[in-house]
Protein backbone atom coordinates (compact mmCIF):
# COMPACT_ATOMS: atom_id res chain seq x y z
CA UNK A 1 0.00 0.00 0.00
CA UNK A 2 1.20 3.62 -1.20
CA UNK A 3 0.19 5.35 2.17
CA UNK A 4 1.97 2.79 4.91
CA UNK A 5 5.39 3.00 2.32
CA UNK A 6 4.95 6.65 2.48
CA UNK A 7 4.75 6.77 6.47
CA UNK A 8 7.15 3.98 6.79
CA UNK A 9 9.98 6.36 4.58
CA UNK A 10 9.08 9.06 6.78
CA UNK A 11 9.29 6.95 10.31
CA UNK A 12 12.83 5.74 8.98
CA UNK A 13 13.88 9.36 8.11
CA UNK A 14 12.84 11.04 11.69
CA UNK A 15 14.71 8.14 13.24
CA UNK A 16 17.85 8.52 11.65
CA UNK A 17 18.20 12.34 10.76
CA UNK A 18 16.31 13.28 14.20
CA UNK A 19 15.62 10.77 16.84
CA UNK A 20 18.72 10.38 18.59
CA UNK A 21 18.80 13.89 19.74
CA UNK A 22 15.66 13.84 21.50
CA UNK A 23 14.42 12.37 24.60
CA UNK A 24 13.40 8.81 24.45
CA UNK A 25 9.67 7.99 25.31
CA UNK A 26 10.66 5.24 27.79
CA UNK A 27 12.08 7.90 29.56
CA UNK A 28 9.25 10.35 30.33
CA UNK A 29 8.01 10.49 33.93
CA UNK A 30 4.31 10.52 32.43
CA UNK A 31 3.75 8.08 29.96
CA UNK A 32 1.77 8.66 26.44
CA UNK A 33 1.43 12.13 27.83
CA UNK A 34 1.81 13.92 23.75
CA UNK A 35 -0.91 11.34 23.46
CA UNK A 36 -3.59 11.81 25.87
CA UNK A 37 -2.71 15.60 26.92
CA UNK A 38 -6.54 16.93 25.60
CA UNK A 39 -5.12 20.62 26.12
CA UNK A 40 -2.76 20.58 22.78
CA UNK A 41 -3.77 17.39 20.53
CA UNK A 42 -5.11 18.11 17.47
CA UNK A 43 -3.73 15.85 15.06
CA UNK A 44 -5.96 15.43 12.25
CA UNK A 45 -6.02 13.04 9.09
CA UNK A 46 -7.66 11.93 5.88
CA UNK A 47 -9.99 9.51 4.65
CA UNK A 48 -7.72 7.01 3.71
CA UNK A 49 -5.69 7.23 6.58
CA UNK A 50 -8.65 6.26 8.90
CA UNK A 51 -9.08 3.31 6.97
CA UNK A 52 -5.53 2.53 7.60
CA UNK A 53 -6.36 3.10 11.12
CA UNK A 54 -9.43 0.72 11.43
CA UNK A 55 -7.99 -1.86 9.56
CA UNK A 56 -4.89 -2.04 11.59
CA UNK A 57 -7.17 -1.97 14.46
CA UNK A 58 -9.31 -4.41 13.04
CA UNK A 59 -6.13 -6.93 12.06
CA UNK A 60 -4.25 -6.52 14.94
CA UNK A 61 -3.68 -10.21 17.33
CA UNK A 62 -2.74 -7.78 20.11
CA UNK A 63 -6.46 -6.61 21.07
CA UNK A 64 -9.70 -8.55 21.80
CA UNK A 65 -12.79 -7.46 20.36
CA UNK A 66 -13.98 -5.81 22.97
CA UNK A 67 -10.39 -3.30 22.89
CA UNK A 68 -11.10 -2.68 19.31
CA UNK A 69 -14.41 -1.76 20.21
CA UNK A 70 -12.94 0.57 23.30
CA UNK A 71 -11.21 2.51 20.63
CA UNK A 72 -14.02 3.37 18.86
CA UNK A 73 -16.03 3.96 21.49
CA UNK A 74 -13.01 6.64 22.99
CA UNK A 75 -13.20 8.25 19.70
CA UNK A 76 -16.97 8.70 20.32
CA UNK A 77 -16.71 9.73 23.55
CA UNK A 78 -13.66 12.39 22.28
CA UNK A 79 -15.87 13.71 20.12
CA UNK A 80 -18.78 14.35 22.36
CA UNK A 81 -16.38 15.95 25.21
CA UNK A 82 -14.40 18.30 23.26
CA UNK A 83 -17.22 19.38 20.72
CA UNK A 84 -15.61 17.87 17.66
CA UNK A 85 -16.98 18.57 14.75
CA UNK A 86 -16.79 18.68 10.87
CA UNK A 87 -15.85 22.60 10.27
CA UNK A 88 -13.18 24.93 8.80
CA UNK A 89 -11.63 25.60 11.63
CA UNK A 90 -10.87 21.81 12.84
CA UNK A 91 -7.27 22.73 13.08
CA UNK A 92 -7.90 24.34 16.48
CA UNK A 93 -9.67 21.68 17.98
CA UNK A 94 -7.73 19.41 20.75
CA UNK A 95 -8.83 16.11 22.54
CA UNK A 96 -7.52 13.48 23.74
CA UNK A 97 -6.08 10.59 20.87
CA UNK A 98 -8.33 7.05 21.41
CA UNK A 99 -5.08 4.88 19.90
CA UNK A 100 -3.29 5.74 22.71
CA UNK A 101 -3.27 2.49 24.77
CA UNK A 102 -1.74 2.37 28.35
CA UNK A 103 -0.52 -1.19 27.49
CA UNK A 104 0.72 -1.10 24.03
CA UNK A 105 1.44 2.95 23.37
CA UNK A 106 0.27 4.09 20.35
CA UNK A 107 -1.68 1.26 18.64
CA UNK A 108 -1.13 1.39 15.13
CA UNK A 109 2.36 2.84 15.57
CA UNK A 110 4.01 0.87 12.87
CA UNK A 111 1.63 0.68 10.43
CA UNK A 112 -1.32 3.92 10.38
CA UNK A 113 1.05 6.71 12.81
CA UNK A 114 -0.52 10.07 11.42
CA UNK A 115 1.60 12.32 9.72
CA UNK A 116 2.24 14.91 13.19
CA UNK A 117 3.30 11.86 15.72
CA UNK A 118 5.66 10.81 13.55
CA UNK A 119 7.06 14.16 13.01
CA UNK A 120 6.49 14.57 16.80
CA UNK A 121 9.05 14.07 19.92
CA UNK A 122 10.77 15.90 23.22
CA UNK A 123 13.68 17.92 22.37
CA UNK A 124 16.15 19.67 24.54
CA UNK A 125 17.06 22.25 21.70
CA UNK A 126 14.90 23.57 19.32
CA UNK A 127 17.77 23.43 16.58
CA UNK A 128 17.21 19.86 16.79
CA UNK A 129 13.73 20.00 15.96
CA UNK A 130 12.92 18.47 12.41
CA UNK A 131 11.48 20.89 10.33
CA UNK A 132 7.60 21.27 9.50
CA UNK A 133 8.26 21.19 6.00
CA UNK A 134 9.34 17.92 5.81
CA UNK A 135 5.78 16.67 7.44
CA UNK A 136 3.75 19.53 4.90
CA UNK A 137 5.51 17.45 2.00
CA UNK A 138 4.49 13.95 3.50
CA UNK A 139 0.80 15.23 4.18
CA UNK A 140 0.35 16.97 0.41
CA UNK A 141 1.49 13.33 -0.67
CA UNK A 142 -1.56 11.99 1.19
CA UNK A 143 -3.65 14.69 0.02
CA UNK A 144 -2.71 13.71 -3.71
CA UNK A 145 -3.43 9.97 -2.56
CA UNK A 146 -6.67 10.73 -1.10
CA UNK A 147 -7.69 12.67 -4.61
CA UNK A 148 -7.14 9.35 -6.45
CA UNK A 149 -8.56 6.96 -4.77
CA UNK A 150 -11.74 9.13 -3.29
CA UNK A 151 -12.01 12.26 -5.49
CA UNK A 152 -13.41 14.97 -3.49
CA UNK A 153 -15.06 13.14 -1.04
CA UNK A 154 -13.16 13.52 1.94
CA UNK A 155 -11.88 16.41 4.03
CA UNK A 156 -8.47 16.42 6.63
CA UNK A 157 -10.61 16.20 10.13
CA UNK A 158 -9.36 15.51 13.97
CA UNK A 159 -8.99 11.93 14.20
CA UNK A 160 -11.53 10.72 16.74
CA UNK A 161 -13.56 12.48 14.22
CA UNK A 162 -13.16 10.49 11.22
CA UNK A 163 -12.65 7.33 13.49
CA UNK A 164 -16.13 7.59 14.10
CA UNK A 165 -16.97 8.16 10.62
CA UNK A 166 -15.30 5.14 9.45
CA UNK A 167 -16.78 2.96 12.96
CA UNK A 168 -17.34 -1.06 11.71
CA UNK A 169 -20.30 -0.42 13.84
CA UNK A 170 -21.71 2.65 12.16
CA UNK A 171 -24.51 2.70 9.83
CA UNK A 172 -22.23 5.12 7.34
CA UNK A 173 -25.29 7.67 7.10
CA UNK A 174 -23.09 10.57 8.22
CA UNK A 175 -20.29 9.80 6.01
CA UNK A 176 -22.30 9.26 3.09
CA UNK A 177 -23.95 12.96 3.72
CA UNK A 178 -20.67 14.18 4.00
CA UNK A 179 -19.41 12.62 0.72
CA UNK A 180 -22.39 14.42 -1.38
CA UNK A 181 -21.04 17.80 0.32
CA UNK A 182 -17.53 17.10 -0.61
CA UNK A 183 -18.63 16.43 -3.71
CA UNK A 184 -20.20 19.47 -4.50
CA UNK A 185 -17.12 21.24 -3.97
CA UNK A 186 -14.82 21.91 -7.39
CA UNK A 187 -11.32 19.84 -7.36
CA UNK A 188 -9.26 23.64 -8.69
CA UNK A 189 -11.16 25.47 -5.77
CA UNK A 190 -10.70 22.13 -2.94
CA UNK A 191 -6.97 21.71 -4.07
CA UNK A 192 -6.31 25.08 -3.66
CA UNK A 193 -8.00 25.11 -0.18
CA UNK A 194 -6.06 22.02 1.02
CA UNK A 195 -2.94 23.45 0.47
CA UNK A 196 -3.54 26.40 2.45
CA UNK A 197 -4.79 24.41 5.14
CA UNK A 198 -1.76 22.40 5.05
CA UNK A 199 0.35 24.76 5.40
CA UNK A 200 -1.72 26.30 8.59
CA UNK A 201 -2.43 23.29 10.53
CA UNK A 202 -0.86 23.30 13.80
CA UNK A 203 1.40 20.22 14.80
CA UNK A 204 1.36 18.72 17.96
CA UNK A 205 4.20 21.21 19.88
CA UNK A 206 7.44 20.02 20.93
CA UNK A 207 7.76 19.88 24.51
CA UNK A 208 11.64 22.35 25.46
CA UNK A 209 13.13 20.89 28.41
CA UNK A 210 15.18 23.08 30.44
Amino acid sequence: MRLQRLKRAYQRHMRVNYEHAARPCRLCPTKGICCTDAHFVNVQITRLEAVAIRETLLRTPRLTDEERRAVFHRAQLAVERHGLAVASDAHAQTFSCPLFDAKFGCLVHRRAKPAPCIQHACYENWEDVPPIELQWRVERRIERLNREVYGAAWAWLPLPVWLTLVDPSSDGAQLKRLEREWGARSDVRRSAFLYRESNHRRSLPVLHHR
